[in-house]
């Protein structure tokens, strides 16, 4: 018997995850696929939202809010990158001009500080790039950009150093209630828990509706984006949006926190909770799209491009908490944008919930910093020199378009949850998310990963099991 068990392992069951192992718990996170944050959490677009977009009197606008708050702090805490860049959302006609007033009043009422809308001479001197056609924006200090794997990695290492336990290629089949609390049937055997929280992301409504009658129903809703090198990752400062629609922000143009220029994302609700494909016709509306932001929009710099699914629930705003007819089981369902934003002040929101229904004590060992991977690519020459003075292996460049070494692949490899794919590592490191993507790296870094785990090469996968890259060796079926 354990004390909780967490469905997902994506930013949101991380961040429950890491609330509750500052608790007496007895935490376990289950994950179908061979690594946390294989879901939502690893395709969106890294924003951390201001929080004028929500409803006054959400869950989405007090956690949007809470969030954003926390996130710099957090990002000193755990060591994952994070800046306050800003955001803006553009009026192309002066006949919305009273859109863009309400989305301000709202941000208002939400708590949202510093924002103005500003004219158009002042956006062109923030953002010399910006459409001519934009005559009005709303300018949003608060914003920022983060990176969604590392925010996530982080918080997860951080729970597993704290004595959670995460059991990964493990799925959930079936959730009963019992006496005591819900029996968990997965696919390496069933657990019994006291609580279980549900934050599955598109399959949260699956989960929940196995134990109660208040049915919900989650909508996967993809979203495609491009993504361009590095040479052009100036081109904006800030992030860019336009005027929301009834299917979210409308697709954004942002720099990422490596240096990179995102672009996306379309909004296409779908059956298939697997539809992470690209479509030819969505990428063309990403780039044409985004091209009504700014002027001479980069096209001709794409270096790849991924589509990822948004969890909607039907009603609109987050599910969070007990159904009625199912005390002991917590839903953190229908978590869309700004989920990502929210992530922190959700795992403190519902961490509160569980503590009243299974009250514990705090932990006094809580370690509550991390430290993550030292890069050479952002290293100063002392700090290149200790480290490879360190571990020589330090100066054996795997990765040359994001400047990744061996020893960081290695770190990768060994620390807390470490990375067993070739995807793990490139989450971890960067190795492969260049301008090449991984067309140079991905044999050494296939090596690298079958030394430091003992296994044979043929048994290394991109993800998850049956993404191998080689069947053998070339000669093995040759007849003597």
């Amino acid at each position: 018997m354990v004390d909780v068990v967490v469905i997902g392992a994506g930013v949101t069951g991380c961040a429950i995850a890491r609330e509750l192992a500052k608790y007496e718990y007895k935490v376990t996170v289950l994950e179908r696929a061979s690594d946390v944050c294989e879901g939502t959490s690893k395709a969106n677009s890294g924003i951390v939202h201001a929080g004028y977009d929500a409803h006054p009197g959400t869950l989405k606008a007090k956690l949007n809010v809470e969030g954003n708050r926390m996130m710099e702090a957090l990002s000193e805490e755990l060591d994952f990158p994070f800046k306050r860049n800003g955001s803006l959302v553009l009026c192309f006609d002066d006949e919305d001009r009273p859109k863009l007033q309400r989305l301000y009043e709202q941000g208002l009422e939400n708590g949202v500080k510093e924002l103005r809308i500003i004219e158009k001479d002042e956006l062109k001197q923030l953002e010399p790039n910006i459409s001519d056609n934009a005559v009005a924006a709303l300018y949003a200090p608060a914003g920022g950009i983060v990176c969604p794997f590392g925010l996530t990695l982080a918080l997860a290492e951080n729970a597993a150093v704290n004595g959670v336990d995460f059991r990964l290629n493990t799925e959930v089949q079936n959730i009963e209630k019992t006496n005591g609390g819900y029996r968990v049937a997965t696919n390496h055997g069933v657990l019994e828990s006291r609580v279980v929280i549900n934050a599955a992301g598109v399959y949260a409504d699956r989960f929940h509706n196995m134990v109660s009658e208040e049915k919900i129903h989650i909508i996967p809703r993809k979203g495609e984006y491009c993504l361009m090198d590095k040479k052009v990752g100036g081109f904006v400062s800030r992030t860019v949006f336009q005027l929301p629609t009834i299917y979210g922000k409308g697709v954004l143009v942002t720099p990422t926190v490596h240096g990179n220029l995102l672009a996306g994302p379309t909004a296409v609700d779908v059956e298939d909770c697997e539809a992470v494909n690209t479509t030819r016709e969505g990428l063309d509306d990403v780039l044409k799209r985004a091209a009504l932001s700014v002027s001479h929009f980069p096209a001709g710099q794409v270096i790849t491009s991924f589509a990822g699914l948004r969890a909607h629930e039907e009603k609109g705003d987050f599910i969070i908490g007990q159904p009625e007819d199912a005390p002991g089981f917590f839903d953190a369902a229908g978590i869309e944008s700004p989920g990502l934003t929210c992530a922190p002040a959700l795992g403190r929101y519902l961490a509160k919930q569980i503590l009243e229904y299974l009250p514990a004590q705090a932990k006094k060992d809580f370690i509550g910093t991390r430290k993550g991977i030292p890069s050479m690519a952002l290293a100063g020459p002392e700090e290149r020199a200790k480290l490879i003075e360190e571990n020589p292996l330090y100066a054996n460049v795997v990765c040359r378009c994001e400047l990744v070494t061996e020893g960081e692949i290695m770190d990768a490899i060994h620390r807390p949850l470490g990375a067993t794919t070739l995807d793990g590592v490139k989450r971890r490191t960067r190795a492969g998310m260049g301008r090449c993507q991984a067309g140079f790296c991905s044999p050494k870094t296939v090596e690298i990963l079958a030394r430091e785990l003992d296994r044979d090469m043929a048994e290394i996968s991109k993800n998850d099991p049956g993404s191998e890259f080689l069947t053998g060796y070339d000669k093995d079926d040759i007849e003597e």
